[in-house]
């Protein structure tokens, strides 16, 4: 199975655009376009890390020359991150205003099909993408006119942040991230936490390892139960014989199943 070693010597990818959507050194994206007239759909990817600043979008290269080559528009965000300048509510406010982005680039998309992918930490930030039509009004999040949505592939999502803090995956990363616990900081897991803002009200597929030691699959289970019990259209696939990186490496046989939900998702 992939290391963590293995993820970070990926290559980087090749893309046709990198586009700023701020001022800060992380605030950019870059674009992944198919050959051909278009438009095309897009993917918005957003990397993991247990966003922290020392894991970037560098190692996505590969999986976003593989959905560039099978006709998918990538636009893979960076973004401020624990250590960098992220955490509440830096991180949550460049995910957001990076896939609103979308509306500005010169490029032929079809605004219509967008599929919010993420993966670990990413999978969180793409589900809560789904989700910010749920935010009140009143937080300092909520926007009048979020980038729609059509579907979230999470890979092994952290989509639960109370469950994930309180089995402490990605360590004391998601407490860093909010700012303290669940119990110390209850209004802003109401926020960030997919889990939290169910239902999405829209499909949401979820890939994991059998063998991730990161997000465990009974983890994802639970969350994928309470999605489908408050209405929403939520699936599970657990992979055998994979960990935590298999999800996001362009190769058989998880990238079929990725493949394929991204199909079945209608983008």
């Amino acid at each position: 199975m992939l290391t963590t070693d293995d993820y970070m010597a990926l290559p980087p990818g090749r893309p046709d655009l990198r586009a700023p959507y701020g001022d800060h050194p992380d605030q950019f994206g870059e674009l992944y376009l198919p050959p051909g007239a278009g438009p095309h759909p897009p993917v918005v990817l957003v990397h993991g890390g247990c966003w922290r600043a020392q894991y970037g979008l560098a190692p996505l290269g590969p999986l976003c020359e593989a959905l560039r080559a099978a006709g998918y528009a990538v636009w893979s965000l960076e973004y401020r991150r624990i250590g960098g300048g992220g955490g509440w509510p830096a991180t949550f406010a460049d995910v957001a205003a990076g896939a609103d982005a979308l509306h500005g680039l010169a490029a032929p998309l079809d605004l219509g099909r967008v599929v919010a992918a993420g993966h670990s930490a990413g999978g969180q930030l793409a589900l809560w993408l789904a989700a910010r039509p749920r935010l009140p009004r009143a937080s300092a999040l909520w926007a009048a006119d979020p980038l729609p949505i059509r579907g979230v592939l999470a890979l092994a999502a952290l989509a639960d942040l109370a469950a994930a803090a309180g089995r402490a995956l990605c360590g004391t990363a998601v407490p860093e991230l909010l700012g303290g616990s669940p119990a110390e900081r209850p209004e802003r897991y109401a926020e960030a936490s997919p889990a939290a803002l169910l239902p999405l009200g829209l499909p949401h597929v979820h890939l994991v390892g059998a063998a991730d030691p990161i997000v465990p699959p009974d983890y994802l289970a639970a969350f994928v139960a309470a999605a489908r019990a408050a209405g929403d259209d939520a699936s599970l696939t657990v992979l055998p014989a994979a960990g935590h990186f298999e999800v996001v490496a362009p190769a058989p046989p998880a990238w079929d199943e990725l493949l394929a939900a991204l199909r079945g998702l209608g983008a």
